[in-house]
């Protein structure tokens, strides 16, 4: 028996040996390489896949001042609002962690931001300067630092001096097109004054944040379904909506926002409407694709799914939900997840592709990595909160 055992063993570790070698050269980081575990279920470790992605993105991505560059392949050239999304991506690593060497990259960026953008948080994309008022709110949040709230109060400042009457109410989506109202610069201006409002306690931003809500639900959303039209515009003394095109951030913004005056007030209107919103996320071809957030290219289009994932999980945290729209909503994020996790991830790299169920392509830009970290940050908040044990 003793023999026997012993071949056993040797034979064992012969086969073990083969495959940590296989496992050590395809995916040195510890977490599952899914081409080696077809047929059966082995959890996500979805803490460890956003310290992986987290790290790989910095030591990919890292350009000067803190900031981020545009791609993995040597385009060094700094854009403004990918890397206030990179703000957002430090956040929620360090409020998952508490590792305080986030703090540190935070701040860099925040100065290498205003430093590579003339010396100035200011920019004639209103939408640019709004994603970096919320990411910077989110920072003030989680680390009390009034740096942050510094800077945000004085994006929002700058964003409503796009306000006019121009179309009945509104954000200009830029400071020079005073004839164009996007819901890229209304959703996300009711946010952050909410998140100023939750702040600060000055009902200015409550009452401009409600406002805006209205503004945008008459002009921007679909009443019959949620869908939340891209823009309207002043042509010929004429409003025109474009309501062909739907994209998966702005659905995302509405749905935060939604929430957001939910539950400040109570009113159920909100709420509605957002739940509408979220559960045609879950369907409508304009957003989805066999079950899976569209690929809406790379580009600023590969940033779009991350902005609504993030809003979206939200949502399955809301508790005045049902539970048949909580098991829907969980369910559909748990599927891109994991879709993403086998499918549009690369191991060991860490790189993300625009479209969740295929492989990434060579070039990969900072917009669409943003995505899938944003995913995974995501996942790993379900995971914290035990939303995915089953």
């Amino acid at each position: 028996m003793r023999f026997q055992f012993n071949i056993t063993f040797v034979l064992l570790l012969t086969l073990l040996g083969g495959v940590l070698i296989s496992c050590s050269d395809d995916d040195p980081i510890p977490l599952r390489d899914p081409s080696l575990t077809a047929g059966e279920e082995v959890p996500i470790d979805w803490a460890a896949t956003a310290d992986s992605i987290q790290d790989a993105s910095y030591n990919i991505y890292l350009g000067s001042e803190g900031t981020y560059v545009t791609d993995n392949q040597g385009n060094t050239t700094f854009q403004y609002w990918p890397n206030a999304h990179v703000l957002h991506v430090l956040v929620d690593a360090y409020v998952r962690t508490q590792d305080g060497s986030y703090l540190p990259k935070m701040k860099s960026l925040l100065r290498g931001i205003k430093s590579k953008n003339g010396d100035t948080y200011s920019n004639v994309f209103n939408d640019d300067m709004l994603w970096l008022g919320n990411s910077t709110m989110r920072a003030y949040n989680a680390t009390g630092d009034e740096e942050y709230l510094d800077v945000a109060k004085f994006l929002w400042d700058d964003v409503l001096l796009s306000y006019s009457e121009v179309l009945g109410g509104g954000i200009a989506w830029k400071k020079d097109t005073p004839f164009s109202k996007n819901a890229v610069s209304n959703g996300p201006t009711i946010i952050l004054g909410m998140r100023l409002y939750d702040a600060t306690g000055d009902e200015t931003y409550l009452n401009w944040a409600k406002d805006l809500y209205e503004w945008e639900k008459a002009n921007l959303v679909d009443p019959t379904n949620g869908e939340v039209w891209d823009n309207i515009q002043l042509i010929d003394g004429n409003p025109v909506i474009q309501k062909d095109w739907v994209f998966t951030y702005n659905m995302g913004t509405w749905i935060g926002a939604g929430l957001r005056l939910y539950n400040e007030t109570g009113e159920q209107g909100y709420l509605n409407d957002a739940l509408q919103s979220a559960r045609t996320t879950l369907t409508s071809p304009k957003l989805t694709t066999q079950g899976v957030l569209r690929d809406e290219g790379q580009g600023d289009g590969g940033l779009f799914k991350g902005i609504l994932v993030r809003y979206f999980t939200e949502m399955i945290l809301e508790d005045d939900i049902s539970e048949d729209d909580y098991n829907d909503f969980l369910d559909f994020l748990i599927f891109n997840g994991e879709t993403f996790y086998n499918n549009g991830l690369s191991h060991p790299g860490m790189l993300s592709s625009p479209d969740w169920r295929n492989a990434p392509p060579d070039r990969v830009d900072l917009k669409t990595q943003l995505s899938g970290i944003m995913l995974v940050e995501a996942m790993a908040k379900l995971e914290a909160e035990g939303l995915l044990t089953e």
